[in-house]
This record gives structure tokens, sequence and C-alpha cells, in this order.
């Protein structure tokens, strides 16, 4: 069962005042009731973070990757950079998926279907990698959804779940705070300041000071590349390919 965030005290006051007044509306409190549930729920953005631009830099710095890059990084980098501007909500309802290649509606999403999405572009389908995985290993993985068994519909779109693949696979890279040792097509887990669980990948686009890779995202207001690596606390580090 979904549990809901308390309201803010903004948000108390709002219902308050119009309970009084008697002029709740249903619509004021279908919205009332999604800011709550959006508050319960992973990828949502923090505020401030960074200014909303455009989804995708409109004259970014590009570096290309090395001559001898993998195939599989390139597709799954480009894979991750086509979905900016293309997914342009977020979601992160309950939904019955096909299996093996299951996935939501692409204009719509949550912060780990950036990944997975990508990742199926290089010929890996996560759902059915962490399905699996899970499975043969299911003590190994986190049980904070208090969940007994699998479900190939949400396992693979669940942040920790990730993490705990990657760093089963031998993924792992050591977390710092050097922009140079993030790399384009590397996985970035965060947590946010409120204890919620982000996900990314980094790009082969520079921020305007050339210091560091920008990142392609989904926290809240669709697929995007922004200059945000070290927005917040980072948990996990990956590079796959």
């Amino acid at each position: 069962m979904l549990k809901l965030a308390p309201a803010t005290p903004e948000i108390q006051r709002k219902i308050a005042a119009e309970n009084q007044s008697g002029t709740m509306s249903k619509l004021t409190l279908r919205l009332l009731l999604l800011i709550c549930v959006l508050a319960a729920t992973g990828c949502q953005r923090q505020t401030p973070v960074v200014s909303r631009g455009p989804a995708v830099p409109p004259s970014p710095t590009v570096r290309p990757l090395p001559d001898n890059a993998p195939t599989q990084l390139k597709q799954m980098l480009d894979g991750a950079i086509a979905q900016a501007g293309v997914t342009t909500g977020y979601d992160p309802s309950y939904v019955a998926l096909d299996y093996p290649g299951g996935d939501v509606p692409e204009k719509t999403g949550v912060c780990s279907d950036v990944v997975v999405r990508a990742f199926r572009k290089a010929g890996i389908d996560l759902q059915k990698e962490v399905h699996e995985d899970m499975k043969e290993a299911r003590s190994e993985y986190p049980n904070k959804w208090g969940a007994i068994n699998t479900d190939r519909n949400i396992d693979h779109r669940r942040v920790l779940n990730l993490m705990t693949y990657f760093k089963r696979r031998g993924k792992s890279l050591p977390i710092s705070d050097g922009a140079t040792d993030y790399k384009p097509g590397d996985i970035v887990a965060w947590e946010l300041t409120n204890g919620i669980d982000h996900i990314g990948i980094v790009t082969n686009m520079l921020s305007d000071s050339d210091d560091r890779y920008l990142i392609v995202h989904n926290i809240g207001a669709g697929t995007r590349i922004e200059d945000v690596l070290f927005a917040w606390t980072i948990k996990g580090h990956y590079r796959f390919f």
C-alpha cells in the first residue's frame, strides 16, 4: 500500500481554510492528493536544484567518445540522450508490464526508466536481467518495500534494485567529488535531501564551465539533460561498458 507523505504546512493551511469556507472542490482535493503522492515517491526534484531551461541544452559542447569505445556504450549513451524532450512527464504509478521488454508509454516514466530504456538500445533488458538475478539471489536485494516475492513489473524500476544489480555484476566504482572521475555512460545514483533515491546517466555533453559532464535524468519534469552531477549526495557510481 502506498503511504502518503505528510502534507506540508502550506497544504495543511489551504485544506483548513477551504474546509472552513466550504469551498473545497473535487479538483482541489485531487491536486492536493497528487502533491502528497509525489512527495512519497522517488525521483522528485529538490528545491532549488537547477534553473529549468530546455530539455536539451541548445548549443552543448560535446566531447566525442574515444575511437575504441565499446559499441554498446555508444548505443546506450545515444539511447539515453535521445529520451530528452521525448519523455515529457513523470508518473510513478504501478503498471502491469509485458515481459520481457515491458515499458510504460514513452512520454512518461520515472528516473529508473531512463536507465532501462537506454540499456535496451544496447541490447540489454534490465527488466529481465534484474528479475532473473533477484530470483537467484533474493536475499541480496533490498526488502525496503515489504515485498517477499519478485515482481517483474516494478523490480527493475526501483533505484536500489538497479544499484544492487550493478554491484553484483562487478560494475561499482568509487564515489568521489572529482568531476573527472565520472565518464560518459557512467550510471550515478543519488540520495536526495529527503531520503529519496534518484538515478541518472553521465552524458558526453559538458557543462558551461567545461569541467564536468551533464546528466540525463528524469526527476519530475520529464527526461532532461542538466548540470546536476553534484546537486545531491552521490551514493552509487557504476560503469557497465
